[in-house]
């Protein structure tokens, strides 16, 4: 038996394994890398996060992801270039991370990498008949096995799109597996650049589970607090949307795009929400001269809206109301505390963050593609029914070291 595939039915074969999960989001701020022993798989699955860091992307890194990330036109050989370059820097933010951790790499099983997000396209975006859903994250996993010496599985969205998926959101395999409850309804809501959630019905039935991406999260309050204030990353604790006023007739011309009326689930991306958008959407509502703050109001508002309403959807299309569910929130818009009130506000339902129920919710995308690798090696794929857009599949490619 080749030596690699030897060592991978090994750890297949362990009670436990030490598995790396690494998530960057289109947001792009950094690589968040969380160190997992998970045990079991399917719904037996245990998950124990040992060590948890963010490790922050330096404006140069930006600027060069910025060249290609979602955008129809680029320098190919930029975009060549930045799939292998992506895959040793991660290899390398991850051993800095092992070295603070004290952690020896050879004691790492396997590292899951989820990748760059540089363009995600599906058919309900790009409407070109003959071309199936697409999406591309770079950061090369044999790079990163070579580099670290450390088995990776990483491209785990392509078995998605092959089965009939859009690639996105992949969360409901994790969510489902680690999170699911008997005796409660769940709506796991992750807010990063795009906004997505998985509703984990109280029976568990995978074939009830629901999932889709419900528009901007963060994408377009980071786009615009980036273009006005050059020294600033985000808009912290909401304190330049709270100075302004959500402008009525704005925020109605943001929410007329077809998305919203496109049938769920669905997933989008920068593609669609982006600078261009709200400049379109402002040239329609004659509100191209509003400030800074009453514009950055208006975004937070969009996105808070556009998420409840996708929630209250699926609530909806249920026999329960929204007093029986409560929402579990990740991501970094959870620290946004007016787009939190507002989701109270329209939500009307108990609104808590994942760490209350044993996973930080600055780690939770990072955990799950640690537990999607453990399914690959050591479990399978779970039954979602014949829903075309959630597939019963098992993600991801494995890279050897050697």
């Amino acid at each position: 038996m080749n030596a690699n595939l030897e060592s991978l039915y090994k750890i297949a074969k362990k009670p436990s394994r030490l598995i790396l999960g690494l998530m960057s989001g289109t947001s792009m701020d950094g690589l968040d890398v969380a160190l997992c022993e998970i045990s079991g798989s399917g719904k037996n699955t245990k998950v124990n996060l040992l060590h948890f860091d963010t490790v922050e992307y330096s404006e140069e890194i930006k600027a060069e992801i910025q060249k290609v990330f979602a955008k129809q036109t680029i320098d190919f050989q930029n975009l060549v270039l930045l799939n292998e370059w992506i895959g040793i820097l991660h290899a390398n933010m991850i051993l800095e991370c092992l070295r603070n951790w004290e952690v020896p790499s050879n004691k790492v099983d396997i590292i899951a990498s989820h990748g760059q997000t540089v363009f995600h396209a599906p058919k309900i975006l790009h409407q070109l008949e003959k071309f199936p859903n697409a999406t591309l994250q770079i950061g090369d996993g044999d790079h990163i096995a070579v580099n670290t010496g450390i088995i990776t599985i990483s491209d785990f969205r392509q078995k998605h799109l092959a089965a009939g998926g859009e690639g996105a959101p992949l969360a409901v395999y994790g969510d489902y597996l680690i999170f699911g409850k008997k005796g409660e309804n769940r709506i796991m809501l992750n807010i990063g650049g795009i906004a997505n959630f998985t509703y984990l019905p109280t029976d568990m039935s995978p074939e009830n589970i629901f999932v889709t991406d419900t528009g901007a999260g963060n994408t377009l309050i980071d786009a615009f607090v980036r273009l006005y204030f050059p020294d600033k990353s985000y808009d912290k604790d909401a304190e330049i949307a709270q100075q302004g006023s959500v402008n009525k007739f704005l925020l109605n011309a943001l929410k007329t795009n077809k998305f919203f009326q496109d049938t769920y689930p669905k997933t989008t991306g920068p593609e669609l929400f982006n600078v261009e958008y709200v400049r379109k959407a402002q040239l329609e509502s004659d509100t191209e001269n509003i400030s800074i703050q009453d514009l950055l109001a208006t975004l937070t508002r969009f996105s808070a809206e556009t998420i409840a309403e996708s929630i209250l959807y699926a609530i909806n299309n249920t026999k329960y109301d929204t007093e029986n569910f409560t929402v579990y929130l990740s991501g970094g818009g959870m620290y946004n505390p007016l787009l939190v009130n507002w989701l109270k506000e329209l939500l009307r339902c108990k609104l808590l963050t994942t760490n209350e129920i044993g996973i930080s919710g600055d780690a939770k995308e990072a955990v799950l593609f640690a537990v999607l690798a453990n399914e690959t090696v050591s479990g399978g794929k779970s039954n979602f029914g014949s829903r075309l857009k959630v597939p019963s599949v098992s993600l991801g490619k494995i890279s050897f070291p050697s």
